[in-house]
């Protein structure tokens, strides 16, 4: 079964679950969020695959996105605002149904394949708490700043909250969205910790190193471009 659903690419990879703030100015996509708001519709978001992310008619997302529930909308100068929002359900896109005055598409939803083994899969979770308390543990040392993360008891819910929390390049985190098994992205994602432990802790010995006043110039796990991401917008993890 498919449905319409309008679309918004950025330059991001929303997970169901997680809240994504964005700041909103173009024209189309003021719009189709005022469209969203009038008929009560999420939207759908998806990693640009070739484009630019503003003023591109031709962008091309990724196949594979997530809808976008509106939470909360601040009306700024200029008929911009910033948008509070939370991921829903994942999608893939069927076709493009037309591209003014914004992107829209015919989608399918889908979710991960059953469970086999509950056992293994609570197994595999368990194993990855520990290393992933210690990453947030760094994560807290490294930015400063307190995160109040508790991992769900569920292995769907928690792989969600892990990709969205790792410091990882975009299209690795689109790879995990795509996948369609929680055991192997719970799988993948403690390989990425493995590798990404000993890179946080060079990192803060190195911050350790660097005088207070050159900090700020430091750029985050992630790299810069996530960085100046996270000085507008903060990092929000999902609670549910």
């Amino acid at each position: 079964m498919t449905e319409r659903l309008r679309l918004f690419p950025l330059n991001t990879v929303l997970f169901p679950g997680a809240v994504l703030n964005l700041h909103v100015f173009e024209p189309r996509y003021r719009q189709m969020i005022a469209d969203c708001l009038e008929e009560g519709d999420a939207f759908g978001v998806c990693l640009i695959r070739e484009g630019d992310e503003a003023g591109d008619p031709e962008v091309m997302p990724h196949e594979i996105g997530t809808t976008a529930r509106i939470s909360a909308m601040h009306p700024l100068e200029g008929g911009r605002f910033y948008l509070g929002t939370v991921g829903g359900s994942r999608f893939r896109i069927t076709r493009v149904l037309e591209r003014e005055p914004y992107l829209s598409a015919e989608v399918e939803y889908f979710s991960d394949e059953p469970v086999e083994d509950s056992s293994a899969a609570d197994a595999l979770l368990a194993k990855i708490r520990a290393v992933f308390g210690e990453y947030l543990r760094l994560l807290v040392e490294f930015a400063g700043t307190q995160m109040d993360v508790t991992l769900p008891e569920d292995p769907v819910e928690a792989s969600y909250l892990i990709a969205d929390a790792l410091q990882v390049a975009d299209s690795m985190k689109q790879r995990l969205l795509e996948m369609e098994s929680t055991e192997q992205r719970l799988s993948v994602e403690l390989e990425f910790l493995k590798r990404l432990l000993p890179q946080l802790r060079g990192l803060l010995e190195r911050k350790r190193d660097v005088p207070q006043s050159e900090r700020a110039h430091q750029p985050g796990p992630g790299g810069t471009l996530r960085a100046d991401q996270e000085k507008f917008f903060g990092k929000h993890f999902s609670l549910n």
